[in-house]
């Protein structure tokens, strides 16, 4: 049977592709929580285990302000950053997957 675009476009959207393409992006929606979990009770628990350490001044700022007031957005940006191009990636690599499989059934 000749290979058409329709075939190929049918079998990306079956539950078999989306079912695959699903486990990976909450594999990777895991790690991004995981990494914004760290910052978010790392801090307090930072503040509580070692208090001299976070109220050193960086900048006039103590270093618990720094954290949560200056670099906490950026951090969560490079997160939102990799979360969007790997799950990008996860797509076109899966789409890839799906055409060698399909071109050696063919």
């Amino acid at each position: 049977m000749p290979h058409t675009p329709h075939d190929e476009s049918d079998f990306i959207h079956s539950e078999e592709f989306l079912r695959g393409l699903m486990k990976r992006q909450l594999r990777l929606s895991i790690a991004c929580a995981s990494a914004f979990l760290v910052l978010l009770f790392g801090l307090p628990l930072a503040n509580y285990l070692a208090p001299g350490l976070m109220a050193i001044r960086i900048g006039g700022f103590t270093l618990s302000w720094l954290v949560l007031g200056i670099l906490f957005f950026p951090y969560v940006w490079v997160i939102a950053k990799w979360f969007i191009n790997r799950s990008i990636a996860l797509e076109h690599e899966e789409v890839r997957a799906v055409a060698a499989v399909k071109q050696r059934n063919s």
